[in-house]
């Protein structure tokens, strides 16, 4: 309690192009080694960056979410370093006029929400990656990626590639968008809280995808502690990279325990980048912090302002879909859904776009939905498609059956068609077409779902006349499972129902067939 934790995340969210942000190279991940550097991702001589639109497209549209101001006039500036996977000895980037400012999110916490205001969003290029001993051996192909150039021999494999360094520049000059938060929370659940709300909104937007095990979403702390009640900043340490929530929550808890008792110990936290180890749960040097000076900033002579007009800012908003609280609170009002149903079915925008055509499908002529029926379209949805989905470890808008078919299927269950088991079956079944077809197909279709429930003699028996003769022979056949009923034991009434099923082979109206027992059973 004598110390106050401060926090603020610097996240590189890798823009869904599929184009890099000053050249035509592939984005594409997962290619060989080198095979998508091109000349202008690397700077060499006689060439010039050329600025990709739908990267600034995308960063505007980052902006008009969170409520940012967007700069009509923004400019590229060149940041001089040089590391390993940096060739060309800078990095195209934003200073300091970035494309956006400002902006907030807002997040929960312990059930108290709180607001995270945010200095500024900009645009960059992405550096390439370097590979060292054990990761280096681990490459396709086995090559040096340094050496994995068309045109150049591969490294002979009698060299022992784990005493050796590699670097792949595929990645250089991968458009980015870096968000920049002030430094206002104050505990690891928040950062992470901020760092989930944000990875749902740029993945809402299609803005990026989110996928933080290929790199697409990576998140620097900035940490420091200071006496609780002064206003003064400590001396912040900087955790790169972190690529998954929980490794996040656990490298700010290890930093702020390390500050804390360095300081109570006598000594002085110093400005410095440092990595987060998750097999050892701690953080470790890389390099001393730089700061703004040192990177000397001056505008790139090659790139003119960027300038956008207020018509085509006008044209993105308008292209925009709802907010992901928006159409909870949608969700909740109009359909009658729980918060908790609302919160799954907004978790992506993909899935919340699925269920409203699943409920649109389900609609038969001159009706209209109630909350019991938003409430079984939703619960099929959750807890079978999403569930396949995260199973398959697809994509947000790969679904094996069509909203089409999934809603046709329950608005035969809602008519007494067909019972849940038929459409359960025909889920899985068009599911398994799906992924025989290589993700490539939805499986099955309202049309032939009909031929196939008639081929296969599925539709229930609905007539009110036919199941009461068989509920009839049931009871007669069933002496004692009927006095046990009687007598209080309830279970009796499942083992009744169960018969009934069994001699219907599963035809009978579930619903009809419990109302009829019921009535039966207790003369009423």
């Amino acid at each position: 309690m004598k110390w106050e934790v401060v926090i603020g995340l610097e996240t590189h969210a890798q823009l869904s192009t599929r184009s890099k942000i000053f050249s035509g190279a592939s984005t594409a991940f997962g290619a060989s080694p080198n095979s998508q550097a091109s000349a202008v991702d690397i700077a060499l001589p006689g060439v010039l960056p050329v600025l990709n639109r739908g990267a600034v497209e995308r960063a505007i549209r980052f902006g008009l979410a969170v409520g940012g101001k967007i700069n009509r006039r923004s400019i590229f500036a060149r940041k001089n370093y040089f590391y390993p996977d940096l060739p060309k000895g800078y990095q195209i980037s934003q200073y300091e006029l970035p494309i956006v400012t400002g902006g907030t999110l807002d997040i929960v916490v312990a059930e108290q929400q709180k607001t995270v205001h945010l200095t500024r969003a900009h645009l960059e290029e992405d550096a390439g990656k370097s590979f060292h001993g054990e990761a280096l051996s681990a490459v396709p192909g086995h090559a040096v990626p340094g050496l994995a150039i068309p045109g150049m021999p591969l490294v002979s494999d009698e060299l022992d590639l784990t005493k050796l360094s590699g670097i792949d520049l595929n990645r250089a000059g991968t458009p980015l968008l870096e968000i920049v938060t002030e430094p206002v929370m104050h505990s690891a659940e928040e950062a992470v809280a901020y760092a989930k709300k944000l990875h749902g909104l740029v993945r809402w937007f299609h803005i990026c995808d989110g996928n933080m095990q290929e790199g697409s979403f990576r998140c620097d702390a900035n940490v420091s502690v200071r006496p609780a009640g002064s206003d003064k900043l400590g001396t912040r340490c900087e955790i790169k990279n972190l690529n998954s929530f929980r490794f996040m929550e656990q490298a700010i808890n290890y930093e702020v325990r390390r500050q804390i008792e360095l300081i109570e110990d006598g000594g002085k936290v110093v400005q410095e980048t440092r990595l987060y180890d998750p097999d050892k749960n701690e953080t470790r040097s890389m390099r001393s912090k730089e700061d703004a000076m040192d990177y000397r900033y001056f505008p790139d002579p090659d790139l003119l302002p960027l300038e956008v007009s207020d018509e085509w800012i006008e044209e993105i908003r308008i292209d925009m879909h709802e907010l992901p609280q928006e159409r909870k609170q949608r969700y909740m009002n109009s359909y009658g859904l729980s918060t908790y149903d609302a919160e799954v079915l907004n978790s992506d925008f993909d899935i919340g776009d699925y269920f409203e055509g699943v409920a649109r499908a389900s609609l038969r002529s001159g009706e209209h939905l109630t909350s019991a029926d938003y409430k079984l379209c939703a619960n099929w949805v959750i807890n079978k498609v999403l569930a396949k989905r995260n199973q398959d470890n697809l994509l947000s808008w790969q679904f094996g059956v069509s909203d089409d078919t999934l809603g046709y299927l329950l608005r035969l269950l809602r008519s007494g068609k067909i019972g849940a088991k038929t459409v359960d079956d025909f889920l899985n079944e068009f599911w398994d077409e799906f992924r025989n077809s290589g993700y490539a197909h939805h499986g099955g279709h309202p049309q032939r779902v009909d031929e196939l429930i008639e081929l296969r003699g599925l539709e229930q028996i609905s007539d009110s006349g036919e199941i009461e003769k068989i509920v009839d022979e049931v009871l007669a056949a069933n002496a004692s499972q009927v006095a046990d009923y009687k007598s209080g034991k309830e279970k009796a009434f499942n083992s009744l129902v169960g018969q009934v099923m069994k001699a219907s082979k599963g035809k009978a109206n579930p619903a009809q067939v419990n109302a009829l027992l019921k009535q039966k059973l207790t003369g009423n």
